[in-house]
């Protein structure tokens, strides 16, 4: 059940996982939570938990794993940018790692599109990666297969760390929803995100946080796409900071003579 996406960094989003659990404070207004509660309740209770127990079954965000899903990406003739379980983090522990296998699988059959995996777990991405290396030409995911983690605030910048070390050849960072001042070396990094929160409950974004990582990706030549403020709906905020639209994308051919 692959669509086309509102989200401004991406085409479509593909989730043959859906559900997660909270990890840190950046997912305490989660917006897959919220639209797993409400609008696609009855869809996703009506398929069995991975991890099955009474709690599970009632909870609409647990995972779940959606294999008539997997190959969506070999129907889509013309090429995407697809952010990869927008509903879920691929690299949740209850997601068995044979099936992100065969999720890695499709995309490697699928080269014509850019993948954007982004993850909370970024030290399960490295064991994966390094665990099913045979599946990846010099063990190393290849350049249209992005592989990105999310850092809200400075308590997580562990996570950039962990980062560095998936043996992946484009590496991008989310800091969405950003709710701290963050500071971090990009070295390594080919693209970072930087969104304020959106919903009733969101939390404000001071705009010297969002200047503080713009300088950081100017001075290392990273890629930086300002997504939004934030604000009660996700375009409410606005996307200029100091009277510019900031949405640079890594540029395809740029990153595939980087993996060759």
């Amino acid at each position: 059940m692959g669509q086309r996406s509102a989200i401004e960094w991406t085409d479509a989003t593909w989730n043959p996982v859906t559900g997660c659990t909270r990890i840190s404070a950046g997912c305490d207004n989660c917006y897959a939570a919220t639209l797993a509660s409400r609008l696609l309740k009855d869809i996703y209770l009506a398929r069995a938990p991975e991890v099955d127990s009474d709690i599970t079954r009632r909870d609409p965000f647990a995972v779940r794993l959606w294999p008539e899903r997997l190959h969506d990406p070999l129907r889509w003739r013309d090429a995407r940018h697809i952010f990869v379980n927008s509903m879920s983090d691929l690299f949740h522990r209850d997601v068995p790692s044979p099936f992100v296998r065969q999720i890695f699988e499709v995309m490697l059959q699928a080269p014509w599109h850019t993948y954007q995996v982004l993850t909370k777990r970024p030290s399960r991405a490295r064991r994966f990666v390094e665990q099913n290396h045979d599946l990846f030409e010099n063990g190393f995911v290849p350049a249209h297969v992005w592989i990105g983690t999310s850092v809200e605030n400075q308590a997580v910048v562990h996570r950039i760390r962990q980062l560095r070390q998936v043996p992946a050849t484009v590496r991008f960072l989310s800091c969405e929803p950003l709710i701290g001042p963050l500071t971090f070396d990009p070295v390594g990094l080919d693209w970072v995100i930087v969104g304020g929160e959106s919903g009733i409950r969101r939390r404000l974004m001071d705009s010297e946080w969002v200047r503080a990582i713009r300088d950081l990706c100017q001075r290392a030549g990273v890629p930086f796409f300002f997504k939004q403020w934030g604000g009660r709906t996700p375009k409410a905020g606005g996307r200029e900071l100091d009277g510019i639209e900031w949405n640079e994308m890594p540029g395809r051919a740029e990153l595939s003579r980087k993996g060759a």
